[in-house]
């Protein structure tokens, strides 16, 4: 009998973790069926996809509440979908403020559940702790620091390393040299800023003009914006001109080939790392938005990379910090020649330690198969 698993990944990141995963998934057993919400790669991966994730695209208090109906009715659309689909297994990746509602409707409904990427409990919202416990049987953790957190609790989780560690090492393989880019995306040979500016349309809107105005004086750079998936030349025309130039598919290169990078908050910040690219972190939300975050917020740090390692490897500037002038001066330090630069790229060192281990997404698709194997025989 084959094994139906209905994946609902909210986010770009969430994209990539859950096709790779079905990947490992499938190599090890290949009586898979796989249906659900979430993007490109899922799709490539083999998953039929129902929905994508840029429609679901609601970031902040403000704009959740503004966007409350189109949520209301994606959470009735999913529940149908997984009702008509009856799934062995629910796995829902990251995005947690829709997939631990769905978890709780799914358990209460008799679907298996699991959560691959802890929601970020340990920064906030530290009660939904207990929502997990009692609604998703198995969580899929993938910083080091999340499995002692959870023991506070009484809740084991499982981490096998941080999967972006695979995801890198499989860009390295395939790597095209700088030169060939260059050609293929008709660039200049001038060195390379780039402006990962986020995968919402309107975090973009919001923080692409500011990254954009802060290095403009940087004359002897091309800026190359890594286009997001999903969103076509049309929508980043407005931002583009002679010395501002739009690269989709394509952001491990666009890094790499970078001197440095002017990046969102959230998970590019530590794929830039991962790549060995200095970089400052942006970050800009509604004034409201940020005024209750602030309230809620408990950690010292935004970026993955300065909580990863508990210090600040990488300069954060946050809301009004997230300035042109502020952003401007910070990338002074981290080009070449910069102050900033070799003491960042010696962390960097330390942190690829930190998360060092191979094969991540395998070793967790073998657990999983493992404890679907388990749950089968108790329920027979």
């Amino acid at each position: 009998m084959s094994l139906k698993i209905y994946i609902i990944a909210g986010e770009a990141s969430g994209d990539l973790h859950a096709a790779n995963l079905v990947r490992s998934l499938q190599s090890q057993r290949k009586d898979i069926i796989c249906r659900g919400w979430g993007g490109d790669l899922m799709q490539e991966a083999g998953v039929e996809v129902v929905k994508h994730y840029r429609e679901l695209a609601f970031m902040g208090f403000a704009e959740v509440m503004m966007n409350i109906g189109a949520i209301l009715k994606n959470f009735k659309r999913c529940k149908q979908d997984i009702l008509n689909f009856q799934p062995d297994i629910v796995l829902m990746v990251d995005y947690p403020g829709f997939n631990l509602r769905m978890a709780k409707w799914a358990k209460m409904n008799g679907f298996r559940t699991i959560h691959y990427i802890s929601p970020t409990v340990w920064a906030w919202k530290e009660s939904r702790v207990f929502t997990i416990k009692k609604y998703i049987d198995k969580l899929i953790a993938i910083l080091p620091f999340e499995p002692d957190f959870y023991k506070k609790f009484d809740y084991e989780v499982d981490y096998f390393g941080n999967p972006l560690i695979d995801a890198i090492q499989a860009y390295r393989v395939k790597q095209i040299a700088k030169e060939l880019f260059l050609q293929q995306n008709k660039l200049s040979d001038r060195p390379i800023i780039a402006v990962l500016p986020g995968s919402r349309k309107q975090e973009i809107k919001k923080k692409l003009p500011l990254m954009l105005e802060a290095v403009s004086d940087f004359k002897a750079y091309q800026v190359v914006i890594a286009g997001a998936p999903g969103l076509d030349q049309a929508f980043y025309e407005p931002f583009l001109s002679k010395d501002v130039t739009w690269v989709t598919g394509k952001t491990y290169d666009v890094l790499s080939h970078a001197e440095f990078a002017v990046v969102t908050s959230g998970t590019a910040t530590l794929e830039t790392a991962l790549l060995k690219v200095p970089q400052v972190v942006c970050y800009k939300t509604s004034k409201l938005s940020y005024a209750i975050a602030k309230k809620l917020v408990r950690v010292k740090y935004i970026s993955l990379v300065n909580l990863i390692m508990d210090q600040e490897v990488v300069r954060e500037l946050i809301q009004d910090d997230c300035s042109p002038e502020k952003i401007r001066q910070t990338c002074l330090t981290i080009q070449r020649g910069g102050s900033e630069r070799d003491n960042m790229l010696r962390a960097y060192e330390d942190l690829i330690g930190r998360l060092g281990q191979e094969a991540v997404s395998d070793k967790i698709a073998q657990s999983l198969l493992k404890t679907i194997e388990q749950w089968s025989k108790a329920q027979a």
